[in-house]
């Protein structure tokens, strides 16, 4: 939200107490003025402190608000940033990999790895119905040929091939 419509609700919500202070000190000035009548103590009634204090605190939190939607309302809009990044434009690289030694699960999931160049490890369980940890252990073999990188994300693992 910008920052000054943020004001300008912060505004509408000091009028919104403004009007409730009015009518609970209205209120209470009739509940006190009851009060200390029947009581007989007059102006001098220790009740009348309270409800001056009371009133003198909602006053302040109401400045407190309205000086805030002021300095939001007159603030200046935050500019967006654009970061221009150069193209670099990469060959493609002609990394020989040795696959030999690997089971036919564990060349499947590396023809998908090398198809993608980067997917979540979760997805790599749904595409190929293996569990969890044999996962783990297949990738912790590609991993350690230096045919892939498991980076941490979240909850899961990003697998990315190595080129």
């Amino acid at each position: 939200m910008d920052n000054k419509k943020t004001g300008y609700l912060l505004l509408g919500v000091a009028v919104v107490i403004v009007i409730i202070i009015y009518m609970f000190n209205s209120a209470l000035h009739d509940i006190v003025n009851a009060s200390c009548s029947s009581a007989g103590h007059g102006d001098s009634c220790p009740m009348y402190d309270t409800v001056t204090k009371q009133t003198n605190f909602s006053v302040v939190i109401v400045g407190l608000i309205i000086l805030i939607a002021a300095f939001l309302i007159s603030s200046k809009p935050q500019k967006e940033i654009i970061f221009k990044t150069k193209t670099v434009h990469k060959r493609k690289s002609q990394k020989k990999y040795n696959t030999k030694d690997l089971r036919p699960d564990e060349k499947k999931i590396f023809e998908i790895i090398k198809e993608q160049k980067t997917i979540f490890q979760a997805d790599l369980i749904e595409k190929t119905n293996i569990g969890k940890v044999k996962m783990s252990r297949i990738l912790e073999k590609l991993e350690g040929k230096g045919f892939i990188e498991k980076k941490r994300r979240g909850m899961t693992n990003v697998v990315v091939l190595v080129e």
